[in-house]
């Protein structure tokens, strides 16, 4: 029990971090792979969208966002689907929306446009 009180009251060097080159631990791969965003069926703002027709989506009323001037653009799904086809991907409807109203233009097709982001 004295070796242990004494033990206490004594500092412990810390344990030697790694370096740069060296390899992380397991542990640190499992915490990864156990992580519930880990999967492909995660959902949230950083989750990858598959491509979604209009004739798949429940709202009534699509909008876009654009994230360089701020425009937002609203359409009936009903409408949408009256001028594109039930088949279009939404995705592709909102870009030519945008697109057709942009008034952002500066020549170089590389800088033209506007930037979408779907509600």
């Amino acid at each position: 029990m004295e070796k242990m009180a004494a033990a206490v009251g004594r500092k412990v060097p810390p344990a030697r971090g790694l370096a740069p080159n060296d390899d992380l631990p397991l542990e640190y791969w499992q915490a990864i792979l156990n992580d519930a965003g880990a999967d492909h069926g995660r959902s949230g703002p950083s989750a990858p969208r598959r491509p979604q027709r209009l004739s798949q989506i429940p709202q009534h009323v699509l909008r876009v966002d654009c994230r360089r001037c701020g425009k937002t653009l609203e359409i009936q799904r009903a409408d949408a689907v009256r001028l594109y086809g039930p088949d279009a991907v939404w995705q592709d409807v909102g870009q030519r929306l945008l697109d057709s109203t942009c008034t952002v233009r500066t020549g170089r097709h590389e800088e033209d446009g506007c930037w979408p982001s779907f509600e």
